[in-house]
């Protein structure tokens, strides 16, 4: 009696907490002990069919293991798991199970367990986690790094796939958007689930097509939800049509990042392999967390804008080189790609006379805007030595001055430089003096001749401003009609655990080509830049190319 008691009165007590007791035979049968708490809300399978097809199709797999081993092992079991609701079945709700193994008599094992609701505590957790890890959003030195770290912050919790866009520019007749135009970030900065088709590349229009625009100009999320691979074709753009069915998509989420009352950024995220949409809550958290990109981007782009201004400070002194009658000239810079850095590299050319011509080319140490600063200063103050000392001036003795000059000024630590006078000697022949100072050798080919640095039977001088009183040398050759003499800073030859002869030997080798096949001058240079992921450092190039007169 006692013991038909103490059952009524534990049942009494499990009716009036928010959980429910079950047992779990050792033929697979589930029995509701106690506990109206959740049962009602909680779909469950009719007939033969499996438990685990309550579940969230992203929780089975791992939850199918966690049980398997606790099974074998005959250990409890303690995690949270995403549960279908019995009035919506393409929703889910969080739910804690707890489960115990108890053998009877004869071996066999029962569980009896507790299902308890955890929603709101799993929310709060996972707001805790994604904004921590947005909190790791760095003021990046471009907004790509930023966003490769929002992006990989809900992949897989809260999205299977995510693409981020900057919105930039302003509005403007023809934009098609009232914020400008909005292209998508790097590769980088998509995150996918494993196995899913690629996003890339990505082209310059937004992915999502007419629906990003009524977004970003509304600054209002929106979540467009369709049968799985079945995306709607109206507001969508074909590419992502085409990726949606490859993927199997349910869903696309269309985020503005608002900055100081204007959408810069769209973060997409997408459900995929016929993952449920999220809900109201999983989009209002994703709200959340992207939003929380807000304070990194405005720093960014704060950044981004200095570094824009130094790089128009900084060419502003590269102005296209002058020439004279006989010889082609061209020239480029190319700031680093591997970081949002300005540097201390320089071209110049400038005529001397109708028969002459000054050319330098240097390197400063640096990559900040002291060195672009700095360049600026050294640059014209060679030109100017150059043009007072005339077409007759040997190059050391130029260089010489100079050096004096800055280092009596307290100007860069170290500074490398080539400096050429090109004299007319005939018509189609030139006569070329040079003085190297800690620079890489340029790099001459002979129309009719193997081609060659232009190397001293010595080491070049040493750089500018690294010792006093330093007697400097100058170096003679001679071009012809048809050859190319190349200019060029470390950045072109210098790879990071690459041998800088090997570097130098394939630019003789891809130059020779080049101007073998007859490559235009100007597409010769370009082709020159090693592939985008290799430039660490800014690259300065100018050559020259000898020619009959018209």
């Amino acid at each position: 009696m006692n013991q038909e008691r103490l059952l009524r009165h534990y049942a009494a007590l499990m009716e009036a907490v928010p959980q429910s007791v079950w047992v779990l035979s050792a033929d697979g049968v589930v029995t509701l002990l106690a506990g109206s708490g959740i049962r009602e809300r909680l779909w469950h399978p009719d007939g033969g069919a499996s438990w685990m097809e309550a579940l969230h199709p992203k929780d089975r797999d791992w939850f199918g293991r966690a049980w398997r081993r606790a099974a074998k092992e005959r250990t409890p079991l303690d995690t949270v798991v995403r549960v279908r609701l019995k009035s919506a079945p393409d929703r889910f709700r969080h739910i804690k199970i707890i489960a115990a193994p108890v053998p009877d008599e004869g071996g066999a094992v029962e569980w009896v367990g507790t299902a308890s609701d955890a929603e709101d505590h799993w929310r709060l957790r996972m707001r805790e986690k994604l904004l921590a890890r947005m909190a790791a959003v760095p003021a990046a030195h471009n907004l790509s790094e930023a966003f490769l770290t929002a992006a990989a912050a809900v992949v897989p919790e809260l999205a299977d796939a995510v693409a981020i866009f900057h919105v930039r520019g302003e509005p403007g007749p023809g934009t098609g958007l009232p914020g400008g135009a909005a292209v998508p970030a790097p590769t980088g900065s998509v995150g996918l689930a494993p196995g899913l088709p690629s996003l890339h590349p990505l082209d310059g229009d937004i992915l999502w097509g007419e629906a990003s625009l009524r977004v970003i100009e509304s600054q209002e999320a929106r979540l467009l939800t369709f049968p799985p691979g079945e995306p709607p074709e109206d507001g969508l753009s074909d590419a992502a049509v085409r990726w949606l069915r490859k993927a199997r998509a349910t869903s696309v989420a269309l985020l503005p990042v608002v900055v100081d009352g204007r959408a810069v950024a769209l973060a997409t995220t997408t459900t995929c392999r016929g993952n449920p949409p999220p809900d109201e809550a999983d989009l209002q958290l994703l709200r959340d967390v992207f939003q929380q990109m807000s304070g990194p981007l405005r720093r960014t782009m704060e950044l981004q804008s200095i570094r824009d201004r130094a790089l128009a400070l900084q060419q502003s002194f590269l102005t296209p080189p002058q020439t004279v009658d006989g010889l082609t000239i061209t020239a480029l810079y190319h700031p680093a790609d591997s970081a949002a850095e300005i540097g201390g590299d320089w071209y110049d050319a400038v005529r001397l006379c109708t028969d002459a011509l000054a050319l330098s080319i240097g390197d400063i140490a640096g990559h900040d805007l002291d060195a672009a600063t700095a360049m600026g200063r050294v640059n014209s103050l060679l030109r100017g030595l150059a043009y007072d000392s005339g077409p007759a001036a040997n190059p050391a003795t130029t260089l010489s001055r100079l050096d004096r000059i800055v280092q009596a000024l307290d100007g860069p630590s170290m500074i490398t430089v080539v400096h050429a006078v090109i004299r007319r000697l005939a018509p189609t022949i030139w006569r070329i003096t040079l003085s190297n100072a800690g620079h890489p050798p340029p790099l001459l080919i002979p129309r009719d001749a193997p081609p060659r640095y232009l190397h001293d039977l010595t080491a070049p001088d040493p750089p500018l401003c690294v010792t006093d009183a330093l007697t400097r040398t100058d170096l003679h050759t001679v071009i012809r009609e048809g050859d190319t003499l190349v200019f060029y800073t470390d950045g072109l030859v210098e790879t990071p655990g690459t041998d800088i002869g090997d570097s130098l030997e394939r630019l003789r080798e891809r130059t020779e080509a080049l101007v073998r096949a007859g490559v235009p001058l100007a597409t010769l240079i370009r082709k020159l830049l090693p592939p985008v992921q290799n430039r660490r450092d800014d690259i300065a190039v100018i050559a020259l190319q000898a020619r009959s007169e018209p």
